[in-house]
């Protein structure tokens, strides 16, 4: 589970960022998070994915638990559905997929900052050898 839990008083105060989920922020940012501990080295999921398998909430949802409690987790590993980096954060998650052998495709020399994308067809994990324990 993740090292960071967020605090009582974070409900009210996120409200408005997890709508449906007020109530249960709490245990559901430590479902999210408890997915992506599962994601193994050099794969991925989407947000829309941890969505999914958690059969609750969506992309925005998951992004927002992310966001705000990603950190004491591989955040690395929950990615947008199109391979792009997460902005502000490329750098170390370049250094992070390369270390785990995450399929990568190069950058064009017209792309912006010629970073690469995440091979999303070979990178994406579904969820399957290894993730005993499904909700």
């Amino acid at each position: 589970m993740s090292e960071q839990s967020p605090p009582e008083d974070a409900r009210a105060e996120y409200a408005d960022a997890l709508p449906g989920y007020a109530d249960a922020l709490p245990e559901y940012a430590e479902r999210v998070l408890d997915v992506a501990e599962r994601i193994p080295p050099g794969r991925v999921m989407t947000y829309g994915d941890v969505a999914e398998w958690l059969e609750e909430g969506g992309p925005r949802q998951v992004g927002r638990v992310m966001a705000l409690y990603g950190g004491a987790v591989p955040w690395w590993r929950v990615v947008r559905a199109d391979g792009v980096l997460l902005p502000g954060h490329e750098l170390r998650a370049l250094a992070h997929y390369r270390a785990e052998g995450t399929p990568l495709k190069q950058a064009g020399s017209g792309t912006e900052g010629h970073l690469p994308r995440l091979d999303m067809r070979r990178a994406r994990w579904d969820g399957g050898a290894g993730a005993e324990g499904h909700t």
